[in-house]
């Protein structure tokens, strides 16, 4: 009779899993719904370990775009399966916002993660929520309204609808009923929720603390696009025009002259950080004169034409009207060379090839002139810009549908909410001095507001919301600089147990091999090398204060500038 009781124990031990797992499905399917409140529809199923994520134009790897750039431990779990039994919940709201939240079954850690998309969205960011359910997180993501591609922003033609969905609602929507759904299905709401993304996702999460500051607790907000209607027609579309508008399209910079400008770039400003390593450590004290690297003779790789000269100089100093006024910031110096360069974001294969064209020629006209035919050619930065920020959607501006350019964080603040702001000092998509400006203008807002000196408004700003810049970073990823790191757990760590962040560490890995780390400071400071020690390892430097080298900037008119 003993000899059965070992069997006997271990038959209910295998039985017990069986009955949670059978729980959980009930659970699950128990929260789908036809017609639930506000027209919602959802439909929930059990899904055991092993899933395979669905297929998504999101890379396997974006999951770093979403928790700043490395998973919430700083590594990227290898595979496309999920680790772990989940319930998928897939939901549809009005008017076509398509969602999901994915519920761990076990091991959820009491937490909501929201993820973000890029660019102009039109698929969920699958990846981002494999990282957050194998992470412990009940993680949710949206097609912010609409199916389409990174570029495509015909969704919008005779839609407003859809257009402010995308701008802000989607993200909003999503969020309110994930909440009802952890709720469900959990039996208590989560401790604690955050809200993650880079680029679009950034623009998402900076759109949330300005609009909805009750949504989330903490946010992170990687190279966001603060203003997206600058960006896109005097960001990326003025660096395009500037080279195709010089000498008849002579100022064209292909991408064999790339590497010149690169190594132009670091023979001027490399050891203005006191440390020759190819990244520059803060572009602002950067004054490379395209000039430098002019032809002197017979025009090749190694060298750029008087036109190309001008056009490079022209995507420096940024967008700016007829009498001079600045419209946008222009490009940063540093780290234009690798796969997430200068020779994709601006040169292409060949003329009118690369990702700023493509980005400007799928979403402007649809977006900003309602004809998918609009020739990009033909804007005139003296009156077009103004036009498109005050264009009547919904009752609001254009700029107040989709922008995030508004310095009113007070809300936010007042809630108790965190905010982690990063942002590549050698972005080539977004421009980072956007970035610093906006946190400037925050600031201004803040010393208006409270009756404050600059110094005692950036003391208070800093309380709450801190900016993180990431010299030698590209766009999100990649670049000679630093680039992994995670930055959700000193958020969660900021907002849970008050331990505020004084400096992130960043590594940069050459072929999977760690050979660089270096503090990323909050802003204004910067991190500078004791003068001893290895210049790769983070100990040898130090976070120090340096005063902004900007004018101050005007807390009005949230659209003025960027």
């Amino acid at each position: 009779m003993r000899a059965w009781v070992p069997l006997m124990i271990a038959g209910l031990l295998a039985a017990f899993p069986s009955a949670a797992q059978a729980d959980a499905r009930s659970r699950c399917e128990a929260l789908s719904t036809e017609n639930s409140e506000g027209g919602v529809r959802i439909q929930a199923s059990f899904v055991p370990a092993g899933f395979e994520t669905p297929k998504s134009y999101y890379p396997a790897g974006s999951a770093k775009l979403h928790f700043g750039t490395g998973a919430t431990d700083g590594r990227e779990p290898p595979g496309n399966q999920v680790d772990r039994a989940f319930c998928r919940v897939q939901g549809v709201a009005p008017a076509s916002i398509r969602f999901e939240v994915w519920l761990p079954v076990s091991g959820w850690n009491g937490r909501m993660l929201g993820a973000g998309n890029g660019a102009m969205a039109g698929a969920i960011p699958y990846p981002a929520l494999r990282g957050g359910v194998e992470s412990g997180y009940a993680a949710v993501g949206s097609d912010l309204g609409h199916d389409g591609g990174f570029y495509d922003g015909r969704f919008a033609l005779g839609r407003p609808d859809l257009l402010a969905d995308w701008g802000h609602r989607a993200n909003h929507v999503m969020t309110v009923e994930a909440r009802k759904l952890i709720v469900a299905f959990y039996g208590r709401a989560p401790a604690f929720s955050y809200l993650t993304g880079c680029s679009g996702g950034g623009r998402q999460a900076l759109m949330s603390a300005q609009r909805y500051p009750d949504d989330y607790d903490g946010i992170l907000a990687g190279d966001p696009i603060i203003n997206f209607t600058r960006l896109t027609m005097a960001g990326r579309l003025w660096a395009q025009l500037a080279m195709y508008r010089e000498q008849g399209g002579a100022g064209y910079i292909p991408a064999t002259k790339i590497p010149a400008i690169a190594r132009g770039v670091v023979a001027a400003c490399d050891r203005l950080d006191g440390v020759a390593d190819g990244v520059i450590g803060d572009p602002r004290a950067c004054r490379f004169d395209p000039a430098r690297i002019q032809c002197s003779g017979k025009d090749g790789a190694h060298c750029l034409t008087a036109p190309q000269v001008a056009a490079l100089r022209k995507i420096y100093a940024g967008a700016h009207d007829s009498k001079g006024r600045r419209l946008f910031s222009g490009y940063s110096p540093g780290g234009e060379l690798g796969p997430g360069g200068w020779a994709f974001y601006l040169s292409g294969d060949a003329p009118y090839t690369s990702s700023h064209w493509a980005y400007a020629q799928g979403i402007l006209p649809s977006l900003l002139y309602a004809d998918p035919d609009w020739d990009m050619h033909r804007i005139d930065y003296d009156r077009d810009v103004e036009r498109a920020l005050n264009l009547p959607i919904l009752g609001e501006t254009m700029s107040r549908q989709i922008d995030t350019y508004d310095p009113d964080l007070s809300a936010f603040e007042a809630r108790g909410g965190k905010l982690i702001h990063y942002h590549g000092w050698s972005d080539p998509g977004v421009p980072p001095m956007n970035s610093v400006r906006y946190y400037e203008t925050v600031v201004a807002h803040g010393a208006k507001a409270r009756g404050l000196s600059h110094d005692a408004a950036l003391k208070v700003t800093r309380g709450y919301y801190r900016l993180f810049m990431a010299p030698g970073m590209q766009h999100c990823t990649g670049g000679p600089g630093p680039d992994l790191f995670d930055a959700l757990t000193p958020l969660r760590l900021w907002v849970e147990q008050k331990r505020v962040p004084e400096l992130i560490i960043a590594r940069h890995a050459t072929d999977g091999r760690i050979d660089n780390e270096r503090p990323l400071c909050p802003f204004p400071h910067v991190a500078r090398w004791k003068g001893k020690g290895s210049t790769t390892s983070a100990a040898n430097f130090a976070c120090v204060s340096v005063r902004s080298n900007l004018a101050r900037a005007k807390p009005a008119g949230s659209t003025k500038g960027g």
